[in-house]
């Protein structure tokens, strides 16, 4: 009977580890992607200045706010 508890608790503590390690890393990544975006309004300069385009102030701010709904 003691062998049951030893495994039972065994597995819930592994499955507890999993899921509080998933919701741990998941906000971390949450707030390093909030304070580091991946993409800002240089790199968006910059991009369309590679593929040929002359962007636009509104344009940028177009793409800017596109991207954020896209994230939210």
């Amino acid at each position: 009977m003691d062998l049951w508890v030893v495994i039972l608790v065994g597995i819930l503590a592994l499955v507890a580890g999993v899921a509080l390690g998933f919701f741990i890393a998941r906000r971390y990544m949450m707030t390093y992607l909030k304070k580091n975006p991946p993409i800002n309004e240089q790199m968006l300069k910059m991009m369309m200045m590679q593929m040929g385009q002359k962007p636009s102030q509104k344009k940028i701010n177009q793409m800017m706010s596109q991207m954020n709904k896209m994230q939210k």
